[in-house]
């Protein structure tokens, strides 16, 4: 036992001796007349909280710095996490516990109270944080976290549970769930605290049911017996587990737009100077996805560029102009540059996107701020040559939702399970078709015409591949590219490039600093269980700990790389 422990021991036991003459002065004196009693709180007091900052991690993730590693955003300003994985060596995971521990409160407060409906609430909730852990670092402590009250060594110093055990213990408390939610009543309300489905309990059970999909998924390389039991359960029983389908069901969150806390990431409203909505452009990897499949979506992820180029070699040298262009029936400014004018000198015509609608920044632009022959450039600069994401984006109360789970996800999961794996999960193509629906009506997009249109197209036309599977699932999970990143981590595709010295795409988190520092002998214990790569000198701290080491759920399965 090292001395620090021995240290901590002995503090503990004398710290509790002494304080027994005074207990009955302390915990009068902390009783706060104005503050809610743990003791006797509604857990719906603490749910509300766990739903909101649950809902606001999943959007910050995947509309953020993941949406720049799976290409569908890059940042032309302060734009080094995001455009090339630069995480300065450690990834904090203290604000999920905190959701966790808060979480915990709910179901220990659900026990006591005999609520089962608060208790699968919980359990949904706790799975879907879990999860997200597990999938962005590997190992984590599950079996010894959320102890704190404890206060003995093991619970201080937590080890960190296998990728694996943590996986299984989430389909397990998701099997629980489900049947804590099959009940035809409850003796509890989730009211106004519920603020995804407005206290309906059979959209919870989908829910939960849906998540148990996405997590037998996960395994399907690694174990894939146990994803085909799993899958097979959940897609061949409706009535006992029923499953996301419909868009009506989707697992989403409202943002009431009243502050910068409780508005989208990148609005406008409350930032006087717009940089955090300012800085996001699109991506050009998924800018020419959509383009090359006329894909109506761009139209309302994506603003056409305000001026857009085109290099003329009938303007006298050395001169620009800026004119009103009729395209399409509609006027547009363009600007018309000589070919010697082109930044830098000798840069080829063919370089110059003169795309008239969307122009999206390509990864790897060392100095993105200046791209597409913008002269002004700075990195709080507004680049009019390239497209920003769409200005609803900017708008507090645009009504554009946080979706953390949704009837897309389940239908390409489905869909990938029969045509991919050959499982029996339903008819591959019409959980194809199905799933691009769901996502079209999610951001709007209703008219069955142009739907159809869509999936006629040769690009988009089913033929049964994995890889079209995924790369459709891929385009449909913008703003939630950390479903994306598992499922390139899990099938490599779509197939891309990545930004950083690697060339490939990282494959999970760096351990937090603040953890290996004060649990060092646990976090070896899980870099040793890391798969080291041939990539992993490039993203490494000095340890196994690289976000290139691969994680248990990818080892051996020979993906992505």
């Amino acid at each position: 036992m090292s001395l620090l422990k021995k240290i901590y021991k002995t503090g503990l036991v004398f710290g509790v001796l002494t304080s027994l003459s005074c207990t009955d002065q302390l915990i009068e004196m902390n009783e706060n007349p104005n503050g809610a009693n743990p003791e006797t709180s509604s857990p719906n007091l603490v749910l509300s909280t766990v739903l909101s900052e649950a809902g606001r991690a999943f959007v910050g993730l995947g509309y953020q710095d993941i949406a720049g590693v799976m290409q569908h955003t890059q940042k032309d300003g302060w734009e080094s996490g995001h455009n090339s994985y630069d995480w300065g060596g450690s990834n904090d995971w203290s604000g999920y516990y905190g959701i966790l521990r808060n979480n915990k409160f709910v179901y220990d407060k659900a026990v006591e109270m005999d609520q089962p409906l608060h208790q699968a609430v919980s359990l949904i909730m706790k799975s879907l944080m879990f999860g997200l852990i597990t999938d962005l670092w590997g190992d984590a402590p599950y079996s010894k976290a959320l102890q704190g009250d404890k206060r003995t060594l093991d619970v201080i110093y937590p080890v960190f549970d296998s990728q694996q055990q943590i996986y299984e213990g989430i389909l397990a408390d998701l099997d629980e769930a489900n049947t804590l939610l099959s009940a035809s009543s409850f003796n509890s309300a989730l009211g106004s605290a519920d603020i995804y489905f407005q206290g309906n309990a059979s959209k919870w059970r989908k829910f939960g049911n849906s998540l148990a999909l996405r997590y037998y998924m996960r395994l399907a390389e690694k174990l894939p017996a146990v994803a085909k039991a799993g899958i097979e359960k959940i897609a061949g029983d409706p009535t006992r587990y029923p499953v996301i389908t419909s868009v009506t069901d989707d697992v989403a969150m409202a943002f009431p737009g009243n502050s910068n806390a409780d508005s989208w990431p990148s609005n406008a409203t409350y930032d006087n100077d717009a940089t955090n909505y300012r800085r996001i452009k699109m991506c050009q990897t998924l800018v020419q996805a959509l383009l090359d499949r006329n894909d109506p979506r761009i139209g309302v992820w994506a603003n056409k560029v305000e001026i857009f180029l085109q290099v003329s070699a009938s303007l006298p040298a050395n001169t620009d102009r800026v004119a009103d262009t009729i395209v399409n029936g509609v006027a547009r400014k363009v600007r018309y540059i000589s070919p010697d004018r082109l930044r830098p000198a000798g840069t080829p015509v063919s370089s110059v996107n003169q795309h008239p609608d969307y122009v999206g920044l390509p990864i790897k632009l060392s100095v993105p701020y200046v791209y597409n022959q913008f002269t002004n450039g700075t990195q709080s600069a507004r680049n009019p040559h390239v497209s920003w994401v769409n200005s609803k984006f900017a708008d507090a109360k645009s009504g554009i939702k946080a979706r953390i789970m949704s009837a897309a996800e389940v239908h390409f999961i489905l869909a990938e399970a029969s045509a991919a794996y050959g499982w029996n999960a339903g008819d591959a193509e019409t959980h194809y078709q199905q799933a691009i629906q769901a996502s079209f009506q999610a951001w709007g997009l209703t008219d069955a015409a142009a739907l159809a249109a869509y999936l006629a197209q040769p690009l988009v036309k089913f033929d049964g591949t994995q890889e079209q599977i995924i790369t459709q699932k891929w385009i449909s999970s913008w703003s939630v590219a950390t479903e994306a990143w598992m499922d390139w981590r899990r099938t490599g595709f779509p197939r891309l490039e990545g930004a950083s010295l690697a060339g490939v795409l990282p494959v999970r988190f760096y351990y937090p600093l603040a953890e290996r520092n004060q649990n060092a002998e646990n976090i070896s214990a899980a870099n040793e269980r890391l798969e080291k790569t041939q990539y992993s000198p490039l993203g490494d701290d000095g340890a196994a700990n690289s976000i290139y080491s691969k994680p248990w759920v990818i080892q051996g399965t020979n993906k992505p790389w």
